[in-house]
């Protein structure tokens, strides 16, 4: 039977990110402030009330600041028994006089601390728990949470087997519009619940081996399109995430857009074995009484409670399951395989431009493609390497914990640049004469398929008019599981002149990264590979190299462990170039004539470059 499973998950946080500055606007910050205590904590009642009222199971993720209120503890204890609500343990919500007092300082994001802080605080709040719930959690999380963090407390605590291990797309975009003041910057990671590696908490397991011993679930279920567009922190199934994002009549307090958001992520069982995940995660602080978000209390309250009466009318229809996270990460054991991705063909919602995309994830990559831009690939991370990242005080990335992409369209330029240089993108042209037409100019629709273990996204066809020459051509992708590579197949169904030859050329315009800035490319190796094969190592020197029946045109970047390649279905040209300062990519590519209904496979592939 098909399954829309739902977290619904509360946290009862003492001092609220938000609430705090909110509340004691104009004050002196005092983090003991009993009015900030108790209207945090009316908030909590008002939404384990609203949940219970429609039927839902809560996960309730105790932070470390309300262990020491005995009137959370209580309510927890009292939700438990009365309501099947998991007692789970958030490393969200850190900050209370006891906290300060100890650590000395206003830090809160665990994994942004060093490594031995890390662990000593771990060890402080489990064993908090631990001294008043009687045993240790099933569930933890926080926004992020690094693989060495993960190890330690599958390894200190292993009744632990799920975690909030990550927020979707929470990385520039983010920071920029938070005015350049908000240093969570994880970019690359899946959208959906995963197993993380040993190795890198985005990187999902491949193996026993590599498996970290819990199932992650993302912090919000988020818009695939308007979220990886813009700014995530408005686009999500947590109902407050809408009304910052603006998205509700003002007048009639409606936002169609949250219940619309809700079905997409219902529809994808269609492309997940009949499984579809959604989860609702909310701190008080966005329900405080001063309002939020340019809405007023009223609001705040009304969308959560109706957001909980949709997930409450679903689940009476028979169309949802609720469970909480430690039941969850059993059902995800028993339902997924390690090498079975995840996938989401998605159609924009809000803005009315018929755009659709398509993203994939499993152990060796996270791929996005644009049926916008032809069926281009814009997003491209290498899972492949499982890229060991240390994140935190003393080590070299203290707050970027992205992993890196080979394709970004938003921070690399994708398709359309300035007057020079090139964006990141996986496309092809079609070359006639002197004409030259990019396929990410031509529009299409995708439909998704599966068989056996390969999805197959078939595009529809498109139509490119040369001067003197017209061309159909369809193409089709297939993501064979367990293999970390894609398959790119063009057909060319019709000609105008029958007779006539056009030349494909196959490309992928790529870097490294986890930002719109460059990094040091020195150092990467192309290579044209095969008889009598060519090799470029990086300098900016716009030099090319071809070899005619190349066997595969590759890229080994050391910096993320990566080596990249593409291979080809017949004899082609295959070509590599560097670039130059200004425009700091590498391209890889296949060039061969082809006619009327010929096919021409071309193979994108990831693998761990030693």
């Amino acid at each position: 039977m098909d399954k829309f499973i739902v977290n619904i998950i509360h946290r009862p946080e003492m001092v609220p990110e938000y609430s705090a500055t909110v509340t004691g606007h104009g004050k002196e910050e005092d983090i003991g402030d009993k009015k900030l205590l108790t209207e945090s904590l009316d908030i909590f009642k008002t939404q384990q009330r609203l949940a219970h009222e429609n039927g839902l199971k809560v996960t309730i993720q105790m932070t470390y600041a309300s262990l020491f209120n005995e009137e959370a503890v209580q309510l927890a204890k009292e939700h438990h028994e009365k309501y099947g609500d998991e007692i789970s343990l958030s490393l969200l919500g850190l900050p209370c006089e006891q906290f300060r007092e100890k650590y000395k300082t206003k830090d809160f994001c665990i994994w942004m601390f060093s490594m031995e802080d890390k662990k000593e605080i771990v060890n402080d709040v489990f064993e908090k728990f631990h001294d008043i719930f009687g045993f240790y959690p099933e569930s933890t999380g926080s926004y992020y949470l690094d693989a060495e963090l993960t190890n330690y407390i599958k390894e200190k605590y292993p009744s632990v087997k799920c975690a909030v291990a990550t927020c979707w797309e929470e990385g520039p975009k983010a920071y920029h519009t938070c005015n350049n003041s908000w240093y969570t910057l994880f970019d690359g990671g899946p959208w959906a619940p995963w197993i993380p590696s040993k190795q890198n908490t985005h990187a999902p397991a491949a193996n026993e081996a590599e498996d970290s011993g819990i199932v992650a679930i993302p912090h919000l279920s988020r818009d695939l399109i308007a979220c990886y567009d813009g700014n995530g922190s408005n686009f999500g199934t947590h109902p407050q995430n809408v009304l910052r994002g603006m998205i509700y009549d003002s007048k009639t307090w409606e936002y169609p857009y949250l219940y619309n958001l809700i079905d997409q992520f219902r529809d994808q069982e269609k492309y997940n074995n009949g499984y579809a995940y959604n989860m609702m995660f909310v701190g008080p602080g966005w329900m405080n009484k001063m309002g939020r978000w340019e809405a007023p209390y009223e609001l705040l309250e009304k969308s959560y409670a109706d957001g909980c009466k949709y997930y409450g009318q679903l689940k009476k229809e028979g169309k949802l399951t609720d469970m909480t996270m430690s039941e969850f990460a059993d059902y995800y054991r028993e339902k997924k395989s390690y090498t079975e991705p995840e996938c989401a063909l998605w159609r924009d919602i809000l803005y009315g431009s018929e755009k659709q995309v398509f993203w994939y994830t499993d152990p060796y990559m996270r791929a996005c493609v644009n049926m916008d831009q032809g069926g281009a690939i814009v997003d491209l991370r290498p899972y492949a390497a499982k890229l060991k990242w240390e994140v935190g005080i003393g080590t070299k990335h203290v707050q970027d914990a992205s992993y890196p992409f080979l394709i970004q369209e938003k921070y690399r330029a994708g398709y359309f640049t300035h007057y020079a240089g090139e964006g990141t993108v996986r496309s092809a042209k079609l070359c006639h004469n002197s004409e030259e037409v990019d396929l990410c100019l031509c529009r299409t629709k995708a439909h998704f398929s599966q068989e056996g273990k390969t999805r197959i996204l078939t595009l529809d066809p498109v139509t490119i008019e040369f001067a003197d020459l017209t061309v159909k051509l369809q193409t089709k992708e297939y993501f064979e599981e367990g293999s970390g590579t894609i398959k790119i197949e063009r057909t060319i169904l019709e000609m105008s002149d029958p007779n006539a030859e056009v030349e494909l050329n196959e490309y992928m315009v790529a870097c490294y990264g986890t930002t719109e800035y460059p990094e040091d490319m020195t150092g990467i190796t192309l290579k044209c590979e095969g008889e009598g094969g060519q090799t470029i190592v990086y300098e900016y020197k716009c030099r090319e190299a071809s070899l005619e029946g190349a066997e595969a045109v590759s890229a080994v970047i050391p910096a993320i462990e990566t080596k990249v390649s593409l291979t080809a279905s017949g004899r082609a040209e295959g070509y590599v170039r560097e670039g130059y300062a200004f425009s700091p990519m590498f391209t890889l590519g296949y060039k061969k004539k082809v006619s009327d209904k010929e096919v021409f496979a071309t193979w994108l592939n990831l693998e761990k470059a030693n």
